[in-house]
């Protein structure tokens, strides 16, 4: 299925842009109300990087490609259709949406989900990427009782790290923030964090060193050595919403990159367009996006369900009631 331009009759239902645990929960929920759902598919979730899942309540320790195999045969058993290739626009119609596919083609829908994710954009230092997902890692709840009571350090890109190391500090008692990327810490919050024990080394780290995959320290730009066994540290975010930035959707500023606006069911300002999962709350993790999937999922065809009785009515006018 790779264009589904032309007549109304030829558009599906609900265009779900992202193959991840948000798109595809979005897309099992419509399934399974008969909708005809199309999701297109890039290929490269979030998650990628990690061997294994944790805190998924009945999947603890699966591996994220396992879960989003499972999750794509569950909904291909309802009849949702995957198009394998990169979301590069998405239009609204007039009464309905068109997603422009990179190869050119398109897929034409009555409502779309988007659910494409974020990229955690690193800091450029040798060593780091290379580990992202395995001892370089982002969240405790996630990867934090892999590396109990190891050395951990903290490289810090922003203020906001100090709340990592402060977090980080629950999983092991030796916990060692690299402190330059966050910029001159205050005297009280200094304090705080030697009150608990956690080091400070404020000299910019240049190399992250490493026997394979396992993280064996960090190099400073003076010279010195400091051992870890695993480093916590976060990316800029980016959301995948560039596809829809000529649509002027509202945004919301937070604490993280501004996201696009949504209400409680995850729809965007305009009535066509939600936006479910990581591309909107960046700090969510699987169980989360599931959730949020499966909500807007149904509620997007009790919407759709709407329209046709709206369309039902107007479409025979003289009907009255019995």
């Amino acid at each position: 299925m790779r264009n589904q331009t032309g007549t109304n009759a030829d558009r599906v239902d609900v265009v779900v842009v992202g193959g991840g645990a948000a798109g595809l929960s979005a897309a099992l929920m419509l399934g399974r109300a008969r909708r005809r759902v199309v999701v297109v598919d890039a290929g490269s979730p979030r998650n990628r990087f990690a061997a294994h899942m944790h805190g998924v309540l009945g999947h603890e320790g699966t591996p994220p490609a396992e879960l989003a195999a499972r999750g794509r045969a569950e909904a291909a058993g309802y009849g949702v259709r995957f198009v394998d290739d990169v979301a590069a626009r998405v239009d609204d119609t007039g009464d309905g949406v068109r997603v422009t596919l990179g190869d050119g083609g398109a897929v034409d829908g009555r409502v779309a989900i988007l659910a494409a994710g974020v990229s955690d954009d690193l800091p450029d230092i040798p060593g780091l990427a290379e580990r992202w997902g395995r001892t370089v890692l982002h969240c405790p709840y996630c990867h934090g009782w892999e590396v109990r009571g190891q050395r951990l350090g903290v490289l810090a890109i922003s203020p906001a790290s100090v709340h990592q190391a402060q977090l980080v500090r629950q999983w092991s008692d030796d916990v060692v923030l690299f402190s330059a990327g966050a910029g001159p810490l205050p005297a009280e919050t200094v304090e705080r964090l030697r009150a608990r024990g956690i080091r400070l080394v404020d000299e910019p780290v240049v190399e992250v060193l490493a026997d394979g995959d396992a993280v064996t320290g960090v190099r400073t730009a003076d010279g010195r050595l400091v051992e870890v066994g695993a480093v916590f540290t976060g990316g800029t975010l980016r959301p995948h919403d560039a596809m829809v930035a000529h649509l002027d959707l509202a945004r919301a500023d937070g604490p993280g990159p501004s996201v696009l606006a949504v209400d409680p069911t995850g729809r965007t300002s305009n009535p066509r367009i939600w936006a479910v999962g990581n591309v909107r709350d960046p700090m969510a993790n699987v169980p989360l996006v599931i959730g949020a999937g499966a909500m807007a999922g149904a509620v997007v065809n009790m919407a759709l369900v709407e329209q046709e009785f709206d369309d039902a009515v107007a479409a025979a006018p003289s009907l009255g009631v019995a």
